[in-house]
């Protein structure tokens, strides 16, 4: 029986998962050992929620696409993964969107205290860099690629990507944000590393630029695919079902697609951006099949 996208897309995701929770594992175990006491504890707790995983089963499929074959993209997505979940980490400090849950159980501040979540999440950028390069040495890349993912990463996290979309999304509430500057935050604070991650992929696998600017361009619309999917989750799923707070955008007065468009037009905003995403992947062929199906699986998720 051939696999439909949605089979491979599922397919993807468990497989990245799985990848990347034992590698994340070994090194959470490491950091544990290498820092005493209650800092040590915290890096590892913070390493150890579990989550979906879709920037590493973007990193994968995207460096599958783009040609790749080596099981050593796994730690690509690792040090991608760590930067995330350093930014879930400060996301969550009583002075960003203040939050008691993540993921399930409690966020790091209230596991440990505001000042520990605040040094385990600087800490974890340079965790990530470090994962980046060593991942680079296995896939055998020479200095200057190694370099350019490096690069593409921090850049993606920081001020002109997720650091700079967080304050943007911070310094606006409450306020009634036109739909161009809400889809300029989403860029910058959730679709920078979502991007960066199918960039990312092709770049370990490929120098190619039209490869790398097609995968770039799709990563950019299934950026946005997933904070307008998750607006719409923050209203219409139960805290249960996303692991964290549920509301919590209403609670701030964000201005968010779902308070700008409503839930419907939204959801077919999502749809839309899903719909040109995969359109970027028309030169791709069969190769590209696992990522069409990660867009559905975006727009279409329930936590």
């Amino acid at each position: 029986m051939t696999s439909t996208a949605d089979d491979l897309a599922l397919e993807a995701l468990t497989a990245a998962r799985r990848a990347t929770e034992q590698r994340l594992g070994a090194l959470a175990r490491r950091l544990r050992g290498e820092h005493a006491g209650r800092l040590g504890a915290a890096l590892e707790y913070a390493l150890g929620t579990v989550g979906k995983r879709v920037r590493p089963a973007l990193v994968h499929a995207s460096y599958l696409a783009a040609g790749g074959s080596s099981p050593a993209i796994t730690g690509v997505a690792v040090a991608v993964e760590v930067v995330h979940t350093y930014s879930l980490v400060h996301d969550d400090l009583p002075c960003m969107d203040d939050d008691d849950w993540r993921r399930g159980r409690q966020t790091t501040h209230r596991q440990f205290d505001a000042p520990t979540a605040a040094l385990v999440g600087f800490l974890l950028v340079p965790v990530a860099v470090e994962q980046l390069m060593e991942a680079a040495r296995e896939l055998e890349l020479d200095d200057h690629r190694a370099a350019d993912l490096a690069s593409t990463l921090l850049e993606a996290g920081g001020i002109r990507g997720m650091i700079g979309g967080q304050w943007l999304d911070l310094t606006a509430e409450g306020e009634a944000l036109p739909i161009e500057q809400v889809m300029e935050i989403h860029r910058a604070k959730t679709g920078a590393l979502i991007a960066a991650s199918c960039v990312l992929g092709a770049m370990a696998a490929t120098t190619d630029p039209s490869v790398i600017a097609g995968l770039a361009s799709y990563g950019r619309e299934i950026g946005l695919a997933f904070q307008i999917a998750d607006d719409v989750l923050d209203v219409t799923a139960t805290s249960s079902q996303l692991g964290k707070t549920a509301g919590k955008d209403a609670a701030l007065s964000k201005s968010t697609y779902v308070r700008l468009l409503g839930v419907e037009r939204a959801r077919a905003e999502a749809d839309r951006r899903a719909d040109r995403a995969i359109g970027h992947l028309a030169d791709f062929g069969p190769g590209a099949r696992t990522l069409s199906g990660l867009a559905r699986y975006i727009v279409t998720r329930s936590s």
